[in-house]
């Protein structure tokens, strides 16, 4: 790794690419989370998920509608309803496919955004919704085609992104336990599936029968069984809660734990940790070396933050069109390092792998 640290990786991109503003370290601080946003994304893309994913979507409590919270991806289970021809057109918003797409039954139009304009698409673009579902349009590889994908308003499972920066003269950031306890709180409410602490320390788990409540000795043990043995009952309502956490000198890793990120291991469902070596080893090959196979990205990277800049084509929702085609295709071809990049923290002894298995036995589950 060229930089020793994600710290002063933070502090080479805070002159070579935020020299022009007021708090450089600060604004290459906020831009390290959005790539953790990034990473995420395209991990879950690489997965074969895309198409069943929304982000930011308002995430509401467990038998609590009145209580949202926006996490920064929902899965839900969907199916393809319509493939349309993509208009030549250098702008295509949201009102145009759902005028085109002619769908029956109660959905409405929402507020009209873009899932191109000016070179960058819109990832999980929502072009309609209704009560029950809502549709979701995304290009072809070759963008000739729009396929428009109806998902279901209820998610099987939620990612969410933690990443606290650390101030010059501190240990760690000052919002870091703050970050932990609202992690925590939204991971423990959304899901039908309750954790319930026992004396010993372990974690039991309970989920409503027949109006009462049912508990089981081991809370990992009973949402694998309910999983991996398709037990619907149990998984109705239920949200598996993935945390994604980043940044050494707030959480440390998995076998060097603090008080924060204890309090997310025993909350989310599964709690990852991206490591330095994989942040850095991303930033390094693709945004700070001149690599000219990934110019594009860096453009991309570098347009977002440039001085006077009018919109940024570098997030998880707004992405230049050749940066997603080569964020995608590097994924793909490098998916068994890039998930090398990440520790499990918990569930304990957990596997990765284990991970993606768990979210495809869900989304083959009726919605």
């Amino acid at each position: 790794m060229k930089y020793q640290s994600i710290d002063k990786m933070q502090n080479a991109m805070s002159k070579e690419v935020f020299s022009h503003v007021e708090s450089p370290k600060k604004a290459a601080g906020r831009a390290l989370g959005t790539i953790v946003e990034i990473i995420s994304f395209y991990l879950i893309k690489a997965w074969g998920h895309e198409f069943k994913i929304a982000i930011e979507k308002p995430l509401p409590e467990y038998a609590n509608q009145e209580i949202k919270h926006n996490v920064e991806f929902t899965f839900h289970r969907s199916k393809l309803i319509r493939t349309l021809e993509a208009p030549k057109k250098e702008s295509i918003t949201s009102t145009r496919i759902f005028s085109n797409a002619k769908l029956s039954g109660n959905f409405q139009k929402p507020s009209s955004r873009n899932l191109l304009k000016d070179g960058t698409i819109r990832n999980a673009c929502t072009v309609a919704f209704s009560d029950l579902a809502f549709c979701n349009a995304y290009f072809s590889k070759d963008m000739e085609n729009i396929f428009l994908y109806e998902l279901s308003n209820e998610p099987f499972a939620m990612f969410e992104c933690k990443r606290v920066g650390v101030e010059d003269g501190c240990k760690k950031g000052p919002q870091t336990i703050e970050k932990a306890k609202q992690g925590s709180y939204v991971a423990r409410t959304v899901s039908s599936i309750q954790r319930i602490r026992l004396s010993d320390g372990r974690m039991a788990g309970a989920v409503e029968h027949r109006g009462k409540l049912k508990t089981y000795d081991d809370y990992n043990t009973l949402i694998e069984h309910a999983i991996f043995e398709y037990n619907e009952e149990i998984l109705k309502h239920f949200i598996l809660t993935v945390g994604i956490v980043s940044n050494h000198g707030n959480w440390f890793t998995s076998n060097n734990q603090n008080k924060e990120i204890k309090v997310l291991a025993q909350s989310y469902d599964w709690l990852l940790f991206l490591t330095d070596n994989g942040l850095a080893t991303f930033i390094q090959d693709i945004l700070l070396d001149d690599n000219p196979k990934f110019y594009q990205i860096r453009d991309a990277f570098q347009q977002s933050y440039t001085q006077g800049r009018k919109s940024n084509r570098f997030t998880k929702t707004n992405m230049d069109t050749q940066a997603d085609r080569l964020l995608t295709k590097y994924f793909a071809e490098n998916l068994d390092k890039i998930q090398k990049w990440f520790n499990v923290i918990s569930p304990n002894k957990g596997d990765i792998n284990k991970l993606k298995v768990m979210l495809n036995k869900l989304s083959e589950l009726e919605g």
